[in-house]
């Protein structure tokens, strides 16, 4: 596989990415992958994402992978609108690939990746299909446990939100929350295919959530709910093991 270093702009902010392209005869489905927030601050060495693009790319899948404004190397401050347009363009360079089939552009997101992948599916055609892992069906969860004080807080002390004037309204910050709330699009995407992947055991976004996702969406859907498995589902074999074989199956 051919591994390229991408470095791509979003609304005049410099985002990392990261392309990987399979051995073989294209055109190849892409697939481009959605981290979530940080949990702590970004370790140069946690090869979790690099791994998971060569998994997929192995497939024969062109993959690619980035940072979102705030997190990893890429520049800017956490805030959810701001991460749907990341993802819209990184969707700008995955769909001019000349070695991919442009009808099997699928986003798999993780978390709150995930949330902002529903998102964006729910407004962008290009995205032909949709994997979410952990997804919340909301972020009441996360917005409801502590004030919102302490939550910029803790984005500042792990690197997320670097800039002391951010955000320059509180409310509107929080508004963008909801705005990107899944419950609201994640009935647009039919009639283009998703998987919805839950653990069982996930401590961050109950699996209600996932259950509340997969009543609320459209046909063509499939729930995957994984025994055993906790909220970090990039790292649970089983987890991967189901949205590849899904893919494989749409490719």
């Amino acid at each position: 596989m051919k591994i390229l270093p991408v470095s791509f702009q979003s609304e005049g902010l410099n985002l990392a990415g990261e392309l990987y392209t399979p051995e073989g005869t294209p055109p190849f489905p892409a697939l481009c992958l959605c981290h979530g927030i940080p949990a702590a601050a970004y370790n140069p060495q946690d090869q979790g994402y690099p791994l998971l693009a060569r998994r997929f790319c192995a497939a024969s899948f062109v993959t690619f992978i980035f940072n979102f404004r705030g997190a990893g190397r890429s520049e800017g401050n956490l805030d959810m609108p701001g991460w749907s347009r990341d993802l819209s363009a990184a969707l700008d360079i995955v769909s001019a690939l000349e070695e991919i089939d442009k009808r099997q552009i699928t986003v798999m997101g993780f978390s709150a990746g995930a949330a902002v992948a529903v998102y964006v599916a729910g407004h962008d055609r290009r995205i032909a299909s949709l994997v979410t892992g952990a997804c919340p069906a909301d972020f009441n969860f996360l917005l409801e446990s502590q004030p919102a004080s302490q939550l910029i807080q803790h984005f500042r002390d792990i690197g997320v939100i670097k800039d002391e004037a951010f955000p320059p309204s509180l409310t509107e910050w929080l508004n963008g929350f909801a705005e990107i709330t899944p419950l609201r699009w994640i009935g647009r995407i039919s009639p283009r295919s998703i998987l919805i992947v839950h653990g069982d055991e996930d401590e961050v976004v109950p699996l209600e959530h996932a259950r509340r996702l997969y009543r609320k969406a459209g046909e063509p859907k499939d729930l995957a709910i994984i025994p055993g498995a906790g909220h970090r589902l990039r790292l649970e074999e089983k987890a991967i093991n189901a949205a590849l074989a899904w893919l494989k199956a749409k490719s």
